[in-house]
């Protein structure tokens, strides 16, 4: 079905001509408030897209340079849902910085102008057919955000966005040579040299690729768009850019970017798979238990809470790269346990961010008793935590007890111990961190932000979204797994 090819263009070119009117208003709670109505107009043709596919099959433009289908349709649910959240959370969070004439026009403009080019280069990832194409987007992603990290200009947040820059452009570059040996894999296809990265072209003639060059891509591929995704050891930038970039900046890196960058990993899965059925789903859990590991040991020396959150990032995405790793039941776990992390990073971010602004801090050791002095963003971020340790019913409880499940079906029981131990180790340190900053004895030093009805609505609508997918998932949920867990896992839709 073709007929509606059109609203992939008109995703994109809405979301770039939304940034550049971003220029003209000359107030910056003028421009806070556009963008809170931008990305709903923004949210409109997605769904009823989104919708389409569900219904109708794959959707495709451009001489199928553009390619919608039930993988990419559902990352565009989690993308659009991250965006949301964050952009009415930051309508508020900057409140305090423009009383104090920091958060100036200038500013405004600039953060809004690249809040929807970050949205653009996120849809065109998920959009793109040609895989040279989802490349540029990944990499468009990189110069726009890291912008967004220095926001203010400090110091620190300079050295940030350098390392971000530098980390993963040399992450970018893997991928684009990894990018190049695919082709390079078609090289007998007979078809027009504009065509040969065409995903829907190389999934159908799997017989013709070139096994030594697409494996061989593969890992390029998997150690640069990993570098993205924050997969250890190439994750170093994560918890320094997580931590200087304004929290509504780090809800949608956590919440959905670090997402996009596995999602180009998914789409060579189904390549591989075709000439290997073990090469990738060993690389994978590799990489992903030594993410999970690594990630481990980090979060139990962390003071810094949006660090710890960052770590926590770094530590999920091990988790999902592991379920992808685990077959059919991982890789529906892993999309699952996509989902219900990016709900739970955001709310994480936006309750730390807060909480940064009432006590002055992100040092945990001086956070304590935040449940007292602000039951909604104290008790936010607790929810937040426990449901990220894997408590149940949260739905983060229900992702990892069926990413287990898919290890005991595969017999990767050496992987599953490593997991649990892990998981173990991470759920004893973060408690670490969560009684004292919940529960603690409070300072009367601070003062506690007055709570608007958009934070409640983001706060409580998270946690019950949480704990309704931790005891119910909806059939239409399920279908749409299902189907995207079925592409991943080498099959056409």
């Amino acid at each position: 079905m073709h007929n509606a090819g059109h609203l992939i263009w008109i995703i994109l070119v809405v979301s770039v001509a939304f940034g550049g009117i971003c220029r003209i208003f000359r107030s910056p709670r003028k421009i806070l408030s556009f963008m809170c109505a931008g990305v709903l107009v923004v949210t409109v043709p997605v769904l009823t897209l989104v919708v389409y596919t569900f219904y109708y099959g794959a959707v495709s433009s451009a001489g199928q340079w553009f390619y919608i289908d039930s993988l990419s349709a559902f990352h565009l649910v989690v993308m659009m849902l991250v965006f949301c959240m964050s952009t009415f959370y930051g309508y508020h969070y900057f409140d305090e910085k423009i009383d104090e004439g920091i958060f100036t026009t200038r500013l405004a403009r600039r953060y809004g102008s690249l809040w929807f080019a970050s949205l653009t280069a996120m849809t065109l990832v998920l959009v793109s057919n040609n895989l040279g194409i989802m490349w540029v987007g990944m990499e468009t992603t990189t110069l726009v955000t890291a912008f967004l990290i220095n926001l203010y200009s400090n110091k620190t947040a300079v050295e940030a966005m350098w390392k971000y820059l530098i980390i993963c452009s040399v992450g970018i570059a893997f991928a684009f040579m990894g990018t190049l040996l695919v082709a390079a894999s078609a090289y007998t296809l007979e078809t027009h040299v504009a065509d040969v990265l065409l995903w829907t072209k190389l999934v159908k003639v799997g017989e013709v690729l070139n096994p030594a060059l697409l494996k061989t891509g593969f890992v390029f591929i998997l150690v640069g768009y990993g570098t993205k995704a924050g997969l250890a050891p190439m994750h170093t930038w994560l918890p320094d850019a997580h931590s200087q970039a304004p929290a509504p900046v780090s809800a949608i890196f956590s919440g959905f970017m670090l997402n996009a960058a596995l999602y180009c990993i998914m789409r060579y899965i189904s390549l591989v798979d075709l000439v290997s059925e073990t090469f990738s789903q060993e690389l994978l859990v590799l990489f992903g238990i030594g993410t999970i590991i690594i990630s481990a040991a980090f979060i139990l020396s962390q003071h810094d809470l949006k660090r710890l959150l960052a770590y926590h990032s770094v530590e999920h995405l091990g988790i999902i790269t592991l379920g992808l790793g685990l077959g059919p039941a991982g890789i529906f776990a892993a999309l699952f346990h996509t989902l219900n992390h990016s709900v739970c990073k955001s709310l994480g971010f936006f309750c730390a961010g807060r909480l940064g602004q009432i006590y002055g801090t992100y040092d945990m050791r001086q956070i304590s008793g935040s449940m007292h002095l602000s039951f909604l963003w104290g008790g936010g971020l607790m929810g937040s935590l426990l449901a990220l340790i894997g408590l149940a019913p949260f739905a983060l409880f229900m992702s990892e007890l069926l990413i287990v499940k898919a290890a005991l079906e595969t017999d990767t029981i050496w992987a599953m111990v490593l997991f649990l131990a892990g998981s173990s180790i991470v759920f004893v340190g973060a408690l670490k961190h969560i009684i004292p900053i919940a529960w603690g004895k409070p300072s009367t030093d601070h003062v506690c932000l007055k709570s608007m009805l958009t934070d409640k609505v983001l706060v409580l609508g998270a946690l019950a979204l949480l704990l309704m997918l931790g005891l119910w998932m909806p059939d239409v949920l399920h279908e749409i797994l299902y189907r995207a867990a079925y592409i991943v896992g080498g099959h056409h839709n």
